[in-house]
């Protein structure tokens, strides 16, 4: 630690405790109200022009606070992980640190609002059923409060002691905890409250991304020292002089392609819970998509019929919906095919068609039907999902493609995200990344390696960290900006024979280990208390 203390004297310390200033508070406080009162305005705008008797305080007093916790949680994402885009930049001279923040701020911002969804639907999947189409009830509410207080309450402990711990792993650690409790509390296995498919698949994700990190950093560095003969490049700053022009737009590109990449990617957890949020509130106004298309009732029809035959061409008519509903839930639930799965799949899917071309629009559905609706349509979406992919049904490719046509309509149905919600989470993860961010800074730019980072380091492992990111936000997978970001950091440094301070590796490598378990135990403990009290 002394050899890198005197390292980093000799090329520099950057000022880190340079604040944004009297202007600089104001605008950020101003900010963060008028993000508040357009939240607000919004969601009065839309239960308005839905019919919701806006009047009724007491749901929209629990709507708010849900909403607050809901923000508060990517705020907080803001400063935890956003501060790995800026360390490099930083700790290079490229920009100052009061700077850097306002800019990765500003382009975390135009990554939410520029995302296209995917990751937040990804993330809900991995809820329980049950409690997704119950989420106006106790237990929705339990779920809601619960994993988001578990991921903040973790989020906060590993940045208060300078740890990069990921929010993504936090957040489906919670995820899972709420899903076993759940189970455990209707006399159920554990094991059977979590969709482990996907669960395997985003856990995947997770341990690749940092390993792809890690290794490809390093690649890309010692490619840089055979292809780019330039000393300047892998020498640390002198003093506070910034480095070469181009060596300063490549750096900037890099944070500023990172700052996007996380917006676009993080972002969206935040969206996904929020409208579980809303349509638990005000399922009026927000449980189903009253912008669709014109042309969407037709194609609606045509796409329905194509499935129900496809599923059961010789179904009768006058079917027993309730109990084809039954036997869907069921099949989602425990996840085990029964010959009868397929035919009351059809029932359903003719039930749903027939109830949208009764009402002629999804904006004509009622208060009172529209929570049914898009339940049915989401139970619809689940077991097509898992109908393809389920080997002893025997879904042929052809009927796979007419499947999932029809699904992509119940999606466009269920599946949507409010611009305000993506602008009032840009405003939360925007602002987030504005405070608090040093503690981060500090361990990436001073205690992973064991000398100062160069511009090469730098701009390798921020490189890695964007496509990355934009690849899994490409697939629709969450990642860790900070375990991708500072295993690249780890990587460059290993490949540059820099040495690695195992201690900060120890750290980084305990906070990955412990995430999952201390956020499951967290949100499962906080969820059986609430659905206790509730």
């Amino acid at each position: 630690m002394a050899t890198l203390t005197a390292d980093i004297a000799e090329a520099g310390r950057p000022n880190l405790d340079r604040g944004l200033g009297r202007a600089g508070f104001v605008g950020f406080g101003a900010a963060i109200l008028a993000a508040l009162l357009y939240v607000v305005w919004s969601v009065y705008g839309d239960a308005s022009a839905a019919g919701v008797d806006t009047t009724v305080l007491l749901p929209f007093v629990l709507l708010f606070v849900a909403l607050l916790i809901a923000l508060g949680f990517e705020f907080v994402n803001g400063f935890h992980d956003t501060a790995n885009a800026v360390a490099t930049v930083i700790y290079t001279n490229a920009l100052p640190a009061h700077v850097a923040v306002v800019w990765s701020g500003f382009f975390n911002f135009l990554g939410v609002l520029l995302s296209t969804g995917a990751v937040a639907f990804g993330i809900i999947s991995l809820l329980p059923v049950e409690l997704i189409l119950q989420v106006g009830s106790n237990s929705g509410f339990a779920m809601v409060f619960a994993l988001l207080i578990a991921a903040i309450v973790w989020n906060l402990a590993t940045w208060f002691f300078g740890i990069p711990a990921s929010s993504s792993h936090t957040l489906i650690g919670s995820i899972i905890g709420v899903g076993i409790a759940n189970a455990m509390l209707h006399g159920r296995s554990g094991t059977a409250g979590v969709d482990w498919t996907k669960a395997t698949e985003i856990g995947q994700a997770l341990l690749i991304s940092p390993l792809i990190g890690f290794g490809v950093a390093a690649l890309l560095l010692l490619t840089m020292k055979v292809l780019v003969r330039n000393k300047a490049l892998y020498e640390a700053p002198k003093g506070d002089t910034p480095p070469p022009w181009w060596i300063r737009g490549l750096l900037i590109f890099t944070c500023t392609g990172v700052s996007f990449a996380h917006g676009s990617n993080d972002g969206q957890k935040g969206m996904g819970l929020i409208m579980l949020i809303l349509i638990g509130v005000v399922p009026t106004a927000y449980a189903l998509n009253r912008a669709v298309p014109a042309q969407y009732v037709s194609e609606f029809h045509v796409n329905s019929a194509a499935a129900s035959a496809v599923l059961d061409p010789t179904a009768p008519a006058g079917a027993d919906t309730v109990a084809a509903r039954a036997t869907v839930t069921r099949y989602i639930a425990e996840r085990q095919y029964a010959p009868e799965t397929k035919p009351a799949l059809a029932v359903l899917i003719r039930d749903i068609d027939g109830q949208v071309q009764g009402y002629g629009s999804l904006a004509k559905v009622p208060g009172a039907a529209v929570n049914n609706m898009r339940n049915d349509m989401y139970l619809a979406s689940e077991a097509i999902k898992r109908l393809s992919k389920d080997q002893p049904a025997g879904i042929a490719e052809p009927q796979a493609a007419v499947l999932d046509s029809y699904k992509k309509d119940l999606d466009q149905a269920t599946r949507f995200i409010p611009l305000w919600v993506k602008i009032a989470v840009a405003f939360a993860l925007g602002l987030g990344t504005m405070v608090g961010w040093k503690r981060i800074v500090v361990t990436v730019g001073e205690k992973i390696g064991k000398s100062h980072l160069t511009y090469a380091q730098g701009a390798s492992a921020e490189l890695v960290a964007m496509g990355t990111i934009f690849g899994a936000d490409h697939l629709g997978l969450p990642v860790s900006t900070t375990h991708v970001l500072s295993s690249g950091v780890a990587g460059t440094m290993a490949a540059n024979n820099s040495g690695l301070q195992m201690s900060t590796v120890r750290n980084l490598l305990m906070a990955w280990v412990l995430t999952l378990p201390i956020s499951i135990l967290l949100s499962g403990g906080l969820y059986a208390l609430f659905s206790a009290l509730m």
